[in-house]
């Protein structure tokens, strides 16, 4: 007799997908009874033209508003709880984020800090929250982060140098309008860095133990488009229908990690974008193959699946020439894309591996690696990446 698969829950905003959902954002507060929005993003993304649409759509529903964009392309604590300072003050009532990650990852810090009255610290770790956050809707102006469908937030903590993870049901915003037309404005490097982080989001999220049938086909759809279009959307910035394929990959990689959660890739990429304050993709491409590598034993038939979807003909191959082609295929992609580099080139030695792998394995995403990890384990891995 079989075994009975575990209760798994499958939690997702309301999604609108398509070119142009952007301009639809003032209907959306307006079926909140917005009467004052707080929208938030950040000094590229309203020079990019994309916030100044936002405000015309809820202008046109009559909804009063007021913009915040003092948000680090890492968010900072400070920067939160400022946030949740105007917020009040102004006596908003639904958060608006448009932008990459960071301006949504804040604006979600936001509303937790707006509904409880208290410090976005407080709330580290899983399933913290206590009130219901504001409405919130969000538009995601990069294909990657996925904060737009997750039930995860990403605060950087700079007194201590380190990044620190909320996650929570709670967090999954209310509406994503998802528009591919707003990602023209990223240039190749953020491309490059928003596509390997859902590539990463996606693997991670198939081969984590909290992955289940709910999650396992959006995680290889992910896979799929992200591998078969990244490289093309970055030298044609200009096709829609590419950065489409690319938007959908990676709302497909968020639905798989928001429910599926992840990996030792990222418990190890928060800890070193905290410390550095690099980019979180680039973070993910130093240290992908890497923990793959060290990963694979753990769950060969899965990393199989995710080599032949990646079009690697594993037909007869034991598991170690599909690990070795495995990870083969991700340096060249890596390279397609345009990553050469290693994290020595930014200034990582390997006296900073202790600290950095005492943070990594404190990262809640650490608990759904395939591989049960030992501190050594990622003072390992973290040295094989310099």
């Amino acid at each position: 007799m079989s075994a009975i698969s575990p209760l798994r829950k499958f939690v997702s905003p309301e999604i609108i997908f398509g070119a142009g959902s952007r301009h639809s954002v003032g209907n959306y507060a307006a079926t909140f009874g917005a009467r004052r929005v707080l929208v938030v993003s950040d000094p590229g993304v309203q020079a990019a033209g994309w916030v100044g649409d936002v405000l015309a759509s809820l202008d046109r529903q009559g909804i009063a508003h007021v913009l915040y964009t003092a948000v680090s392309p890492n968010p900072r604590v400070e920067e939160v709880m400022a946030g949740a300072e105007l917020y009040r003050a102004s006596a908003c009532d639904v958060i608006v984020a448009v932008g990459g990650g960071s301006p949504m990852d804040c604006a979600k810090g936001i509303g937790i800090v707006a509904a409880h009255g208290r410090c976005i610290l407080e709330f580290e770790g899983v399933d913290t929250i206590r009130v219901p956050s504001p409405p919130l809707i969000l538009i995601p102006t990069t294909a990657g982060t996925s904060a737009d469908v997750s039930q995860f937030v990403i605060i950087s903590n700079q007194t201590e140098r380190m990044k620190f993870s909320i996650v929570s049901k709670a967090v999954v915003p209310d509406v994503s309008l998802i528009d591919p037309e707003t990602t023209v404005s990223m240039d190749p490097f953020l491309s490059a860095c928003t596509g390997i982080d859902a590539l990463v989001h996606a693997i991670e999220a198939f081969v984590s133990t909290g992955s289940g049938p709910l999650t396992d086909p959006h995680a290889l759809e992910a896979m799929r488009l992200i591998n078969g279009n990244l490289v093309q959307m970055i030298a044609n910035p200009q096709d829609i229908a590419l950065r489409e394929k690319i938007m959908l990959g990676s709302m497909q990689a968020g639905l798989a990690f928001s429910n599926a959660i992840l990996g030792a890739v990222h418990a190890m990429s928060h800890s070193l974008g905290g410390y550095l304050d690099l980019p979180h993709g680039l973070c993910n491409a130093a240290l992908v193959e890497h923990v793959v590598a060290f990963n694979f034993d753990a769950a060969p038939e899965r990393f199989r699946i995710v080599a032949e979807t990646f079009g690697i003909d594993c037909r007869g191959l034991p598991s170690a020439q599909v690990r070795s082609r495995l990870v083969e295929h991700l340096v060249a992609f890596k390279r397609a894309v345009g990553f050469e580099e290693t994290l020595k080139l930014h200034g990582v030695g390997s006296s900073d591996i202790p600290f950095l792998s005492q943070h990594a394995m404190q990262d809640p995403c650490i608990l759904t690696n395939p591989r049960q990890s030992t501190q050594r384990d990622v003072e390992v891995v973290y040295g094989e990446a310099l």
